[in-house]
């Protein structure tokens, strides 16, 4: 099959896909607001210039005491919730591609090569992955953080890249086993190509499809596990928006009724999550033709 006629298969299949197609909506709906945050907000939620104490613990507009533009109310701290929720999306967001690109990028390069070389490379490599992969990602984060001593996005971005790489590199070391069995990669090694030409023209486009899979599904883990740190106050300082810090701060307050302090971002951050699955179990049955379709 060529490529123009597989492309047009996987259009063809998105668009009869209405799970994949709500999904990807909702990512393009967040991925706007986040770019456009500071043209489309009420409020910069973090310039410390604009907040006053005048409007704290405001309801949401529809609840007696709500008023424009808090649409949905307002924090301890008198800033509009949906003005922090659309700053904090963008942090999230920025974290996870930082980390997908970073990770995935370093990941895939340590899987090609051990798998394609194999030997002691490939013994080394994975057993500092298996190593690595024993632990729970999210403790190592809060470790890496710690011997960090520094707080900011950078830091927290550094840190998951540190403990996501594994995840790259063992699903790109797998297929690579693979495909380097192939014919046509048989063919170019017997003619004499170079392994850089035999790796990255040959092995690396058609290894690619199972990572397209894990970029997905870890977008959705790299946000959750941010939302984590910074709800356990390891994460991004105090200063950034996150919805991880809002949920962590409007839980103080739950219990004397200001449900909207914990409610709204919470249900941010799960229709994004979810938004990112749906597309990637799209991709995932797309990539796989072992599995069969439902629908």
């Amino acid at each position: 099959m060529t490529r123009k006629r597989k492309r047009s298969k996987m259009l063809h299949s998105f668009l009869h896909d209405p799970p994949a197609m709500a999904g990807s909506l909702i990512i393009v709906v967040f991925l706007t607001a986040a770019v456009l945050a500071p043209w489309i907000t009420p409020q910069d939620p973090y310039d410390l210039e604009t907040l006053t104490f005048d409007n704290f613990l405001t309801p949401p507009i529809w609840k007696d005491g709500g008023q424009m533009p808090y649409l949905l109310g307002t924090d301890d701290q008198g800033r509009g919730i949906l003005s922090t929720i659309i700053y904090g999306c963008r942090t999230s967001l920025i974290v996870g591609f930082s980390v997908v690109m970073i990770a995935g990028t370093v990941g895939v390069l340590i899987g090609l090569l051990a798998g394609y070389y194999g030997r002691w490379l490939d013994a080394v490599t994975m057993r500092i992955a298996d190593t690595m992969f024993s632990f729970s990602t999210t403790l190592l984060a809060i470790l890496l953080l710690g011997v960090f001593k520094k707080t900011g996005i950078g830091t927290v971005i550094a840190a998951i890249c540190i403990a996501d790489w594994v995840r790259y590199a063992r699903t790109m070391r797998g297929s690579v086993l693979e495909v380097k069995q192939e014919a046509y990669v048989l063919a170019s090694r017997a003619t004499g190509a170079r392994d850089m030409r035999i790796l990255f023209r040959h092995i690396l486009p058609n290894a690619m499809p199972p990572v397209m899979v894990v970029v997905a599904v870890d977008l959705a883990v790299v946000i959750m596990l941010e939302a984590t740190l910074s709800f356990l106050g390891v994460g991004v300082p105090i200063t950034e928006p996150s919805l991880g810090m809002m949920i962590a701060i409007g839980k103080d307050y739950i219990y004397a009724g200001m449900w909207w302090m914990v409610v709204f971002p919470g249900a941010a951050l799960v229709v994004l999550v979810v938004g990112i699955n749906l597309f990637a179990d799209w991709l995932r049955e797309e990539f796989n033709p072992k599995i069969e379709r439902t629908g």
